[in-house]
């Protein structure tokens, strides 16, 4: 049986180097590969392998492209809505134990940021 060591979601973006900043700045995420034409963002740790596949969002929202967890969900908002990015689902406290809000990316993509609540 093969054994996955990892599974890596690719953003397509005409932009890469805006698309690359964004992360950075909103997620302070670290730069571990760059070669114009695709960047590879890291957190210097690891983290298990999760693939979601899903028909809608939650709460009827649509499916994100990415879920991105983190450890102050408030603290990401505040940043999201301080570089000016569009938020088209406002921070919620959801019925399945998350706060999270939805933000676009410069490429269009679609991020559910979330923390766990209980």
């Amino acid at each position: 049986m093969v054994v996955v060591k990892r599974i890596v979601a690719d953003l397509a973006a005409e932009d890469v180097a805006a698309v690359r900043q964004f992360y950075q700045d909103l997620f302070g995420l670290d730069v571990a590969m760059d070669f114009g034409w695709i960047a590879t963002l890291t957190t210097g740790g690891s983290a298990p392998v999760q693939l979601s596949i899903a028909s809608e969002g939650g709460s009827g929202t649509v499916v994100p492209t990415l879920s991105i967890e983190v450890d102050d969900v408030d603290e990401a908002h505040a940043r999201a809505v301080e570089m000016g990015c569009d938020v088209p689902y406002p921070l919620t406290h959801e019925p399945w134990g998350v706060r999270r809000f939805f933000v676009k990316d410069p490429a269009g993509n679609t991020l559910n940021v979330l923390m766990h609540t209980g």
